[in-house]
Order: structure tokens, then sequence, then C-alpha cells
């Protein structure tokens, strides 16, 4: 007899207009996991935008929250990344989706993690913490990055290897991408790290920065702010951490209004949901 608690139905939800259906899921870890979903025809994104999504909540009425797109701009379908949080009024259920199922998605996409909001310039960095890497999921598989930058630099952190994954699944796939297969090789440089396990990287992505660990490992350049721009996407602590750090080299903080060195999402999935 098993002492699992039982898994929450995950309530239909058929009727609404914005439903989209669960084309495939694969869990990561026993924290993360992913899935895949039916994109409406009318739906237009710049890769980096997040949409929100949710179920049905035990009264009936849409429980939703704000996920990145990790798929492209160019993808017939939409993924997302989530972390699982045993008491999260989202998670809790949106965890034991299974193909077939239906999702509510409202298809508005913003964001501030987009090329637009950048000025020009010749490095990106990609900066994120756990899920946080799903709108750089979604960047790295579109060639406008690549079109617009001579280098980009993907910093993932998370606690153990194991969180690790997706990030360096998805990396290792975009080399024999016959889309941007060729535009990758010898641009993207991958830095991954760990906090809580033992690894060939460590660290914090501050400490990594501020110490010019990474610039040392990769052998390149530390960050300038007329030349480099940086997107980051964490926890409310770690932007703002690292905002700190871009600030330190120089970079000032952008908006889709206003271009500049580097920008921050402000509507994060965090351990909350």
């Amino acid at each position: 007899m098993s002492d699992a608690a039982p898994a929450t139905p995950v309530p239909p939800v058929k009727t609404l207009p914005d439903a989209q259906t669960v084309t495939s899921v694969r869990h990561w870890t026993d924290r993360l996991f992913s899935f895949r979903c039916t994109r409406p025809q009318s739906l237009r994104f710049r890769s980096g935008e997040f949409v929100m999504i949710g179920l049905l909540d035990e009264r009936g009425k849409p429980l939703l929250r704000a996920y990145s797109i990790a798929s492209p701009s160019w993808d017939d379908e939409l993924e997302f990344y989530s972390i699982k949080v045993p008491d999260g009024p989202l998670t809790s259920r949106l965890q034991h989706i299974e193909p077939g199922d239906q999702i509510i998605l409202r298809p508005k996409p913003v964001g501030t993690l987009v090329h637009d909001a950048l000025l020009p310039g010749k490095r990106v960095w990609f900066l994120a913490t756990g899920t946080g890497i799903a709108p750089f999921a979604s960047l790295m598989r579109d060639s406008e990055t690549y079109e617009k930058y001579e280098q980009v630099v993907m910093m993932h952190t998370c606690r153990t290897v194991d969180e690790l994954a997706y990030g360096r699944e998805l990396i290792e796939s975009l080399r024999e991408d016959p889309l941007i297969g060729e535009m990758v090789e010898g641009k993207l440089l991958y830095y991954p790290t760990t906090t809580r396990e033992d690894f060939h990287h460590q660290g914090r992505i501050t400490d990594n920065l501020t110490s010019g660990k990474v610039f040392a490992d990769l052998g390149i350049a530390p960050m300038d702010p007329q030349h480099d721009r940086a997107m980051v996407c964490g926890s409310l602590a770690f932007n703002h951490d690292v905002k700190a750090v871009l600030e330190g080299f120089g970079l000032s903080e952008g908006a889709n209004s206003e271009p500049r060195e580097y920008v921050v999402e402000k509507a994060f999935v965090g351990e909350g949901i």
C-alpha cells in the first residue's frame, strides 16, 4: 500500500474559449517538468515573451500565472518549463497534466526579454536560475539571436546537476538543428553552474561575474557597456543582485519603450505557484 498522496485531478476546461490541448509532458526531476500544447492560430509573439496559462480552481474559476514561452516564435506548438510546488495553487495540479488534457491559455504575449528592448551590441548574455531559462530556450532557438550578435553566452545556475538537464539537452540539440545549427556553431557559449552539488563549474552567477571567473573559464573579455548586452530571469532576489553587478560593469537597464544595455523579466514564475 502506497503512502504517496493521490494526484490532484486536473479539471477539464474544454468549454472555455482559451483552452489548448496538451500534446506532450516530460518530467525532468521531482521538482521540474516541461510540456507542450497546441498553439492558437491567431497567436503571434516575439521569442522571449510570456503568456498567462493555467487551470480551473476548485470553484471552476480560472487560476492563471505568467509563464515564459520556451519555444521559439516560429514553432507550431507552445512549450513551457515549470517548477513543481507541492502546495502551490496552480502547479500542485498542473504537474499532473497528461497529453490530451486541456489548459487555459490567454493569447496576449508580453515581456521585456526581447531583442527590441536592447540597443545593438556584439555579445549578449542570457543570465538565468532554475526555470528562468525558459525565455532563453525560446531566444536560443531563434535565428534572429545569431543574426544580431557575434556571441551568445548562456549562464544557467541550479542547485544540483540534474536540474541543469533541460538546458543542457536543449543546447546540445541546437548544434544538430537543421534551421540554426550552422549559426549556433562557434557563437553560443554555455556556462552551467551548481550551488549545492559538485560540478565542473560551481557558484552563483553574480560571484562568477564579479570575480571574473566566467571570463577566464570561457577565454573571453570582461563585460563592457559598448559591446555587451544582457537579459536576466530569476527570482526577485536574483534579479536585484544581478542588476547591481551589471550596473557595476557600466550597463544600464532598458525596456521596450527605451532600449538600453540590459533588461530584466519581472513576471518570472517562482516558488509560490
